[in-house]
């Protein structure tokens, strides 16, 4: 089986749904499939076809079923029976094993794909569908009106803000609830407003804890909650020695950074969501070892990200809107890490038709937009 896992409206349904011709769609949240689900395989297996001869074997989507309380058990149920005639794809907008309640492990039945966003390569990648007569132009709504799929193809500010905010009440209304019998719901949308508050800065439990009036075990819960629910992520400093990173305060990223108000802080968080979804697919692919991090001494000395690969040090960035001159503390980190990458991102800085992964481990300023249209393993 394969499990798409991803933020809310990231296009998982979508994805799902097209992945081959004649795909059979059932959804938790479709009354007339949840009393399929519920009376068992055999109905099941009769709306898909599973007892016809097939030249190819159907794909057999699942949408929302982490709603059902036993869908551990019916997934390891429904594959064992008919593996060999359908292929099975579970879609889901939070971690699905936060949601087990027990049951049969399904460990060596799937395997996990994750769904980000756009990302900028895919968007030049369809020019026609991205609609890219002016790419200046649809590089500034990217950058304001995020990677989720119907905003930015819109391209409509008020129909974006209303979305925004609609988003944002499904996820602090509606699936926190489904996730936690919590009735602090108030509390955990303060929580994100004050996350928000401080995207792309190093999260302090104590900060966060006291304004709430929660323990910090509690905060920590909350937060993880937001984790799975792909609404934000965290990033550790990097070190060699796990555990004393582990023990440092992490810094948080959205997945929408079009919530970010300053731009600065939004540029950063838009190249965090690349970074981390890149990395992530090399992962889903069985690609190597990849890890995301960020870098800071002692000394306050700090680079924004390192990208590991094998468990070394692989590429260095630092991000700015608009300064070309190179960071005093991205300059030290780049040298005290030995990366063979080391690069200046620049929001405001036209595309370059060049390929910086060849010019050496000198620090270099790239164009923003130059290293998400190029960046790869090498």
């Amino acid at each position: 089986m394969a499990f798409i896992l991803g933020p809310r409206q990231a296009g998982k349904t979508w994805i799902a749904r097209n992945l081959a011709p004649g795909v059979v769609y059932f959804s938790w949240d479709a009354p007339e499939d949840r009393r399929l689900i519920l009376a068992g395989d055999r109905e099941l297996a009769e709306r898909a076809g599973l007892y016809r001869l097939a030249a190819t074997p159907p794909v057999v989507v699942f949408d929302e079923l982490h709603k059902f309380a036993r869908w551990k058990d019916f997934l390891k149920g429904f594959f064992d029976t008919w593996e060999g005639r359908c292929r099975v794809v579970v879609t889901g907008s939070a971690a699905l094993d936060a949601f087990s309640r027990g049951g049969d492990s399904l460990m060596g039945r799937y395997f996990l794909w994750h769904c980000h966003p756009l990302a900028w390569a895919e968007v030049l990648a369809d020019p026609e569908g991205a609609g890219l007569d002016d790419e200046d132009a649809v590089w500034h709504q990217y950058e304001t009106l995020g990677g989720f799929p119907e905003p930015f193809l819109r391209r409509d500010q008020a129909f974006w803000r209303r979305w925004r905010a609609l988003r944002w009440k499904q996820l602090f209304r509606e699936d926190v609830r489904n996730l936690t019998a919590s009735l602090d719901l108030d509390r955990i949308e303060t929580l994100g407003h004050l996350l928000l508050e401080q995207a792309t800065g190093q999260c302090t439990w104590a900060s966060l804890a006291n304004p709430l009036q929660v323990s910090q075990d509690t905060l920590r819960r909350w937060v993880s909650l937001l984790e799975s629910l792909y609404t934000i992520f965290l990033l550790r400093p990097w070190s060699t020695n796990v555990s004393r990173s582990l023990l440092k305060e992490p810094k948080v990223y959205f997945s929408d950074w079009s919530w970010v108000a300053d731009r600065g802080a939004r540029a950063e968080n838009l190249v965090a969501c690349q970074l981390r979804a890149q990395v992530s697919l090399w992962q889903d692919e069985g690609r190597g070892e990849f890890g995301l991090w960020y870098l800071r001494d002692k000394d306050g000395r700090e680079a924004d990200f390192l990208v590991s690969r094998g468990g070394l040090p692989w590429l260095v960035l630092e991000v700015k809107a608009s300064e070309t001159r190179l960071s005093a503390g991205f300059l030290h980190m780049a040298k005290q890490v030995g990366a063979p990458h080391n690069f200046q991102l620049v929001c405001d800085l036209p595309d370059v038709k060049a390929d910086p992964f060849v010019q050496g481990p000198a620090p270099l300023v790239v164009p923003l937009r130059t290293f998400l249209r190029t960046w790869n393993l090498g």
